[in-house]
Order: C-alpha cells, then sequence, then structure tokens
C-alpha cells in the first residue's frame, strides 16, 4: 500500500460536463472518445482536452480492468480488522510498509474506530486464509489484535455523479 500524497482536485473548477464525463467513463472506461464527445455534448476535440485536463488535475486517477479472482486460484476474500498496539507514526508507517510487500493484499483502509485498518485479502482457500493471516499479521511488533470476515459477494458501485 502506497501512502502518495498527491494534489487534491479543486471541485470549484470542476463543471457539470466534467462531472457527466467523469460519470460515463465511470460506467465504461473503454467508452471511445467520439461516443463520450456525443453524450456529453462536446466536439471530440473538446472532450478529449477535458479529459486530459481531468487526468492531469487527478480528478480522474486512472482506469483499470476488473478481472476474475478465480483466474489467479483465488477462491476466497476477506476483510481483516486490525488493531495497532500504538497509535505512532513509526507504527502505522511499519505496518503499511509491510501489507504493501504481501501480494494476497487487495486494499486497506485505515479507519476510525475500534480497528485501525481494514485489509481486503485475496487467498486459495480457508487454509491459505489461515496462514496468511498468523504469518501477516499476528507476528507483527505493531498489531495488537486483528479479526477476519469472510466475503460471501462483493457489489462495486463505481458511479459517483450522473446515471450514465
Amino acid at each position: 500500500m502506497q501512502n502518495n500524497i498527491r494534489k487534491q482536485p479543486d471541485a470549484a473548477l470542476i463543471d457539470r460536463i466534467d462531472r457527466d464525463i467523469l460519470a460515463y467513463l465511470q460506467h465504461d472506461a473503454r467508452i471511445t472518445n467520439k461516443e463520450l464527445a456525443a453524450k456529453v455534448g462536446l466536439a471530440p476535440s473538446s472532450c478529449l482536452a477535458r479529459v486530459r485536463r481531468l487526468e492531469a488535475s487527478h480528478a480522474l486517477l486512472g482506469y483499470h480492468a476488473e478481472v476474475d479472482p478465480r483466474v489467479y486460484g483465488v477462491t476466497l476474500e476477506a476483510l481483516i480488522a486490525v488493531r495497532l498496539e500504538k497509535h505512532a507514526r513509526t507504527a502505522i508507517a511499519a505496518f503499511e510498509r509491510h501489507i504493501g510487500t504481501l501480494p494476497e493484499v487487495r486494499g486497506a483502509f485505515h479507519v476510525a474506530g475500534a480497528n485501525d485498518y481494514l485489509v481486503h485479502v485475496a487467498v486459495r482457500d480457508a487454509e491459505h486464509l489461515r496462514e496468511f493471516a498468523l504469518s501477516a499479521f499476528s507476528t507483527r511488533p505493531e498489531v495488537a489484535h486483528m479479526e477476519t470476515s469472510l466475503i460471501f459477494s462483493h457489489k462495486r458501485n463505481v458511479r459517483f455523479g450522473i446515471t450514465a
């Protein structure tokens, strides 16, 4: 997990057309520029310029392909709630560096509440999950407690803004 500090986009500089562009791209990142331009009512050259500006301003962070985890032999996903021993910057940094090296980690959320992190992991099976949790978290000096919840299903809602 990287803790990169990146420039935050200025929401005041994003107009309705920019929001529409972002919404359509969230719905279908493979839409052609020509189709996108037609949907938002711009010339293709103007639309492309806006998309490039949204990328440069970090309002549009990237594009991705969603792959079925079973292709990689992953049949089980879980959220591991982790409570740190101390809330010191050194402990937080060490934990984040560590989880950034683990291929089973799909994402992590630094959260408020009883736990400090929710770590999304993808593994082959229950035995892999058990061994992973024991070796990756219970051996860490900064980890005070962990609790694992299996993920039965996941629905991803990627759309903000207008209904595309």
